[in-house]
């Protein structure tokens, strides 16, 4: 439970770090020093810690993990700070990615061949609700945005549901180091040639740019990101996923303190839903059965 708040936290922190960032500079430029210098600290520590390692990666497999990360950090992030760049609020931006349970919960059944109860079907139904109402509630207080803006974040949650998968059918997993260190290598070349085709590789010297980066990095990437994979083979698809229906109700209440987003009854009753689905979810199968036969509770 210790590991789910504090993977919740995190990663709904991404989106306000997001928010506070773009506002100094492109969303780029804001991912490409987000990166670089994180890619080059991981890349070093995982070089000396698992030296050996290294040398018994196939072709194959190092191409599978800079898949997983092109997916999960590059094509999700970007579409996050792009939606938020075009004007999609935090929270409203959270609330879109929150659908990615139904997806990967619709999804489970026929490529992981994971049982998927009408309990669980309950929850990911509740939680899909409470999306839409504080979406809608978003968007028409928000009426200056353009509606296809919306749709941005949408093909992120795509992106972070393949990655999910690709992880998941793997056959031998890197440890979690390795594998985030090549995951934020491949996001640093990608957002590098991105930002320096668009012309915008150099950062802005001022202090709430750099404070949105070190936020991003500590609490995004080490936090939310390598709580995510943790949780991940820890519980499962279903159970983790579960999880990404509170990042919506969290971020908007966060975004509503820190940057005076909208937060009416709507977002209330949404936060309400969020809440009794993961309760629902997590709740599918007493603890003796956790690490027996079901299927959502087996991880790698």
């Amino acid at each position: 439970m210790l590991l789910a708040l504090g993977f919740v936290l995190c990663w709904s922190s991404g989106f306000i770090g997001a928010k506070l960032g773009v506002g100094q500079a492109s969303a780029l430029t804001l991912l490409m020093w987000r990166f670089v210098p994180l890619a080059l600290v991981l890349v070093a520590v995982a070089a000396v810690v698992y030296r050996a390692r290294w040398r018994e990666w196939s072709p194959r497999m190092l191409g599978r993990e800079v898949g997983i990360g092109l997916l999960s950090q590059s094509g999700y992030l970007l579409t996050v700070y792009a939606a938020i760049q075009l004007g999609v609020s935090s929270g409203t931006t959270a609330l879109i990615d929150g659908t990615q349970p139904l997806v990967a919960g619709a999804l489970s059944g026929p490529l992981l061949r994971q049982y998927v109860s009408r309990r669980q079907w309950i929850g990911l139904v509740l939680g899909l609700t409470g999306v839409i109402v504080v979406t809608s509630a978003d968007a028409s207080a928000n009426p200056a945005v353009a509606l296809w803006a919306y749709g941005v974040p949408f093909l992120g949650m795509l992106c972070l549901v393949a990655a999910t998968f690709l992880e998941r059918r793997t056959e031998a997993g890197a440890p979690p180091l390795l594998a985030l260190s090549v995951h934020c290598l491949s996001s640093a070349v990608v957002f590098t040639v991105l930002a320096a085709s668009a012309g915008v590789a150099v950062p802005p010297s001022t202090g709430t740019f750099w404070l949105s980066v070190g936020w991003l990095v500590l609490l995004s990437t080490f936090g939310g990101y390598g709580l995510y994979w943790l949780l991940l083979r820890r519980s499962g698809v279903t159970r983790v996923n579960a999880l990404m229906f509170l990042m919506a109700p969290v971020t908007t209440v966060w975004g509503a303190l820190m940057f005076g987003e909208p937060l009416g009854w709507r977002t209330v009753l949404g936060l309400v839903l969020g809440l009794i689905a993961v309760l629902v979810v997590h709740r599918v199968r007493p603890a003796s059965a956790e690490n027996s036969d079901d299927p959502i509770a087996v991880g790698r």
